[in-house]
């Protein structure tokens, strides 16, 4: 009999739900979302958590075995408490976001109890990646996103490497180079980041897709902005391979598609960064998942 799980991820823009099945495939007529943003609050969240649940198990198969509910979300998030301080969310920090998703399924299945596993949006996406992703198969994995913010999940034996209190990964805010090292990865490499730089830098655009669209047309200053936040994000993940002896680098998220080279210009960085020859020989390679990795990542917790 195939296993479903409910997957829930959880960002700064919306929180989305789907059922996952066994072999990792999200059934694409529960997949759903709703907004969330910057100033919701702990109300909005608990509808928003019970409406995408509420969608997504009423496409759960007639008989089929529920394996429980994985849920990836903007961190930090705290694992003994099942609660959640995500940077870009200041209104819901400290929001039981496990015991949310527990009612929501109680009350959609009529179930006395639910399992309900929680990791930050990197490390499940590290854990999709290593289960049927870029990384499958591999020792020592890194998972990058580079979209609205920058995040990242280790996997190492096949095991998401947590740290202390589940929050191991959070790359974009390590400090970068950028001027004397004042600011964090994700203010110089993410999206919106490299789009006000280009505006401080005189280009008239206002979006990742135009700094994308002028770049491909020969704007200087778009492309500048590109490269500039990948070789920060090479130069990151060099020093990250270097700690961890990284076998491969997966990279995903909006803004990594801002250019064609963008990969390569971060492989490219991190192989110029790396002192040792072990963190040189690190691949970096695109996401073998794309827009599914996230839910994938999140049913992993609750299949594997």
């Amino acid at each position: 009999m195939t296993r479903f799980a409910l997957a829930i991820d959880l960002g700064g823009t919306k929180i989305e739900a789907g059922l996952v099945s066994d072999a990792g495939s999200v059934v694409d007529a529960s997949r759903n979302r709703v907004p969330t943003g910057r100033d919701i609050t702990p109300e909005v969240m608990s509808r928003a958590v019970s409406t995408v649940v509420a969608r997504a198990l009423d496409h759960l198969p007639q008989g089929a075995e529920f394996a429980g509910a994985g849920i990836g979300s903007a961190g930090p998030v705290n694992l003994a408490t099942g609660t959640i301080d995500p940077v870009n969310m200041r209104g819901v920090s400290g929001f039981g976001l496990v015991e949310a998703v527990r009612d929501a399924v109680i009350v959609d299945l009529g179930a006395s109890e639910v399992d309900v596993t929680l990791r930050h949006d990197g490390g499940a996406l590290a854990m999709a990646e290593s289960w049927l992703g870029a990384a499958r198969g591999t020792a020592a994995s890194l998972s990058i996103v580079v979209s609205t913010g920058v995040g990242g999940g280790i996997v190492i034996g096949g095991q998401p490497i947590g740290g202390f209190t589940g929050n191991a990964g959070h790359l974009g805010q390590t400090h970068a180079a950028e001027q004397g090292g004042e600011l964090t990865l994700e203010e110089v490499a993410s999206g919106p980041s490299s789009v006000r730089w280009a505006q401080l830098n005189g280009w008239q655009g206002t979006t990742g897709e135009q700094l994308s669209a002028d770049a491909a047309r020969g704007d200087r200053t778009a492309r500048a902005a590109i490269e500039r936040s990948a070789a920060a994000v090479g130069r990151a993940l060099a020093d990250a391979s270097t700690l961890l002896d990284l076998e491969v680098i997966a990279i995903s998220g909006g803004f990594s598609f801002v250019s064609d080279d963008y990969v390569e210009l971060v492989a490219a960085s991190l192989a110029n960064w790396a002192e040792l020859p072990y963190s040189q020989a690190t691949r970096v390679v695109r996401s073998g998942l794309g827009a599914d990795g996230p839910l994938i990542g999140a049913a992993a917790l609750a299949l594997l």
